[in-house]
C-alpha cells in the first residue's frame, strides 16, 4: 500500500526500455516507484543476450521521452534517418524518403537508450531499482507480489500498483491470465533474424551513405543496416527458418550472398559474415495481442507485455513509449484514481495496440516486396503529391504513424479511405475513358450504318458477355 509518506506505492516489474522510461513517469507523479529486474543490471554487463536490433525513435516516443526532459539527451545519442535507401541485386541504390522538409526517424542503440533511461530513473530519489528478481507471484486484491533472488530468497511487496513492464513473454501477463477473462493470440512468423555488422572502413569513415535505413529486399527475405555513433551499422537478416537451415556450409553461405546481397560482402566481410552466421542461431519474432490490459485497479501491462509486434514497422519501442503518455494522461483525467484510470486506459489503448501490431505485419510485406513494386512506387509518388496540395486532408499512411500521434487504429482508418477514393477515382477514369471509345466508335460507325450510341454499347456488351460465357465454360 502507500508508503510511509503517505505516498501511492508502484511496483515495475521489467527493467527494459518501457519499464525504465514508466519509472520515470511515475516517479514525476511523486508516486513511490520500485522497479524490479529478473535479469542482472545491463550497465553491468559485457554481453548483453537478448533482443538487440537497432531502434527508430520517431515521434510518438520523442514526445513520452520529452514529457521526462530526455528527449534532447536521447537526440544527442542517436542519428537522423530521412529515408530508405534501396539496395537492388545489381548493387544499384535508390532511396526513398520517409517525409518532406527533413523528416526523418532515429537510429538508436538498444542498450545505450536503456542504460541512459535507467539512469535517469534512478536520479529520482523515489525510485528504487533492484537486479535478478524474477516474479513468482501477485495477487491482484491486495496488490501483493513475490519474486525471488538468485540466492533463492523471496521478496515480497504490498503495493498499490503492480505493472508489468516485462516483455512479450510477461510473467505479470501470465498471473492476468488465471484471473480474469483475458482473451489472447500469439502468433511467430516463419521468419528469423539474425544480427550482423558492418564496421567502419580503414580510414575510420562510414561504409555506406548515413542518414538512410538500408535495406536489401528480396522478396521472400530482406537484409536491413541501422548507422551507429562508432561509424558501423548494426546489419539485421530477416528470412525464413528453412532458408537458414538449408545454408549448412560456408560454400553454401557465400553462394548465397553472392547471389542475393552481393554488394553487402565487401561491407560485411566474408570472415565476419562466415563466423557470425555459424556461431549464432536464427531468432524468432513474435507478435501478440490481448484484452483487456489491466485487473481491477491493482494491475496494468504495458509495451511488449500487452503487444508485443513484429519490428518491421518500427513503432515497438514508440508504442510501448506512447502507452506511458497515455496511461499517465488518464491518471490526470482521473485525479490518480487507479479504479477508473485502468478500465480507461485498456479501453482506449487496446484498438490503437492491435492495430500497429497488423501494421507492424503489414510492412514486413512492403519492406522485403513492395518497394521493388513499380505500382508500390507510384503510388508514394501520389500520396506525397496529394500530401502536399491537400496537407490537411491527405496524409500517407507512414507519415500519420511515424510523424504524427494520430491514433494508431485511425490511421488505418485514413489509409482505407484513400485507397477508396483512388479506386474509385479509377473506375470513374476508366467509365470515362469506356464512354469516350463508344462516343469514337460510333461517330465513325454512323457515317456507314444507321445505329445509336445505346444500340452500340448493347452489341458491344453482348460481345463482352459471350466472351465471359465462353471462357466459364
Amino acid at each position: 500500500m502507500a508508503d510511509q509518506s503517505g505516498r501511492k506505492h508502484v511496483a515495475i516489474c521489467g527493467g527494459g526500455l518501457v519499464g525504465a522510461l514508466n519509472a520515470c513517469f511515475m516517479a514525476k507523479r511523486g508516486y513511490f516507484v520500485e522497479v524490479f529486474e529478473m535479469r542482472p543490471d545491463i550497465r553491468s554487463q559485457e554481453i548483453v543476450r537478448g533482443r538487440s536490433i537497432n531502434l527508430a525513435l520517431s515521434i510518438r516516443g520523442r514526445e513520452a521521452l520529452s514529457r521526462v526532459g530526455m528527449e534532447d539527451v536521447i537526440i544527442q545519442k542517436g542519428i537522423p534517418m530521412y529515408a530508405r535507401m534501396i539496395h537492388d541485386i545489381s548493387g544499384t541504390r535508390r532511396p526513398i524518403p520517409y517525409g518532406r522538409d527533413k523528416q526523418n526517424i532515429m537510429s538508436v542503440d538498444r542498450r545505450l537508450l536503456n542504460e541512459v533511461l535507467l539512469d535517469a530513473a534512478e536520479e529520482y530519489p523515489n525510485v528504487k531499482t533492484y537486479f535478478n528478481h524474477k516474479v513468482q507471484s501477485c495477487d491482484f486484491e491486495t496488490g501483493e507480489i513475490v519474486f525471488l533472488k538468485d540466492d533463492k530468497e523471496t521478496v515480497t511487496r504490498k503495493v498499490d500498483l503492480i505493472v508489468g513492464n516485462d516483455g512479450a513473454f510477461s510473467a505479470i501477463r501470465r498471473q492476468m491470465m488465471k484471473t480474469v477473462r483475458f482473451d489472447y493470440q500469439q502468433t511467430y512468423i516463419p521468419h528469423g533474424y539474425m544480427e550482423l555488422n558492418i564496421p567502419p572502413t580503414q580510414n575510420d569513415e562510414f561504409a555506406m551513405e548515413i542518414n538512410y535505413l538500408h535495406i536489401w529486399p528480396r522478396n521472400e527475405f530482406m537484409m536491413i543496416a541501422l548507422p551507429n555513433l562508432d561509424k558501423s551499422f548494426t546489419t539485421t537478416l530477416f528470412m525464413p527458418f528453412e532458408l537458414y537451415d538449408s545454408l549448412k556450409t560456408e560454400e553454401q553461405l557465400m553462394q548465397f550472398f553472392h547471389d542475393k546481397f552481393p554488394d553487402s560482402i565487401p561491407l560485411l566481410g566474408e570472415d565476419h559474415l562466415k563466423k557470425t552466421f555459424f556461431n549464432s542461431k536464427a531468432l524468432p519474432m513474435v507478435s501478440i495481442k490481448c484484452h483487456p490490459y489491466h485487473v481491477g485497479s491493482k494491475a496494468v501491462i504495458m509495451g511488449d507485455a500487452a503487444h508485443a509486434m513484429v519490428p518491421f514497422y518500427g513503432q515497438g519501442m514508440n508504442c510501448g513509449f506512447e502507452d506511458c503518455i497515455v496511461l499517465a494522461d488518464m491518471l490526470d483525467q482521473y485525479n490518480d484514481d487507479f479504479s477508473k484510470a485502468l478500465p480507461a486506459y485498456t479501453e482506449h489503448r487496446n484498438p490503437d495496440a492491435k492495430a500497429m501490431c497488423d501494421l507492424a505485419m503489414y510492412n514486413y510485406i512492403e519492406m522485403r516486396a513492395s518497394v521493388n513494386s513499380p505500382l508500390f512506387l507510384l503510388r508514394k509518388k501520389l500520396d506525397n503529391l496529394l500530401y502536399t496540395l491537400f496537407p490537411r486532408t491527405w496524409v500517407p499512411l507512414y507519415t500519420t504513424v511515424s510523424f504524427t500521434r494520430t491514433r494508431y487504429h485511425q490511421c488505418i482508418a485514413n489509409r482505407e479511405w484513400q485507397d477508396k477514393v483512388l479506386r474509385d477515382a479509377g473506375y470513374s477514369a476508366a467509365g470515362m475513358a469506356f464512354i469516350g471509345v463508344i462516343l469514337m466508335l460510333w461517330a465513325r460507325l454512323s457515317g456507314t450504318q444507321d445505329s445509336s450510341p445505346a444500340e452500340l454499347i448493347s452489341y458491344l456488351w453482348g460481345r463482352v458477355s459471350e466472351a465471359i460465357n465462353s471462357w466459364k465454360s
